[in-house]
């Protein structure tokens, strides 16, 4: 069972997650479940440091965007979910050769925030911030089992 493609690194170092984008709990969040993704996965080994491993990932937070996706049916003025979108770069260097396997690539994960509680009675006010919240562990789990793929799906 699994892939048959063979990856071309068998221990892989994971950096801290990087942010230029000021997003509350994302980076260690990210970084968590991001080496959660490889430990379940199991092609690769990770290691503590980049001179133990035959590749270095590193991963940068670049944006962080919330879309209305629907408005409220009382007032169409106001939002009723949001389209959370969280999106990073990645590289991924072979520490034998110094050359990358791929760098600067965008990976995204996008995740709805609802801002009421789901009773029509007590819609008129919601509680965006509180979902958001606890809305980010989801989106940040996302774009680490994104960025997992990106780097064991074979290219």
């Amino acid at each position: 069972m699994g892939t048959e493609g063979r990856l071309a690194f068998s221990t892989l170092y994971v950096k801290p997650v990087a942010t230029h984008f000021m997003v509350p709990q994302a980076q260690a969040t990210v970084s968590i479940h991001l080496r959660d993704a490889f430990e379940k996965d199991g092609r690769v080994n990770l290691v503590n440091s980049a001179e133990a491993a035959d590749a270095t990932l590193e991963v940068v937070i670049i944006d962080y965007k919330r879309e209305i996706a629907a408005v409220r049916e009382q007032d169409t003025g106001l939002a009723a979910k949001f389209a959370i979108t969280l999106t990073a770069t990645c590289t991924l260097r072979d520490n034998r050769s110094g050359r990358a396997f791929f760098e600067n690539r965008p990976i995204k994960a996008q995740r709805a925030v609802y801002t009421d509680d789901g009773d029509n009675a007590y819609s008129l006010v919601g509680n965006q911030l509180q979902s958001e919240y606890n809305t980010m562990p989801l989106l940040a789990e996302t774009l680490a089992d994104n960025v997992a793929h990106t780097v064991l799906d074979v290219w």
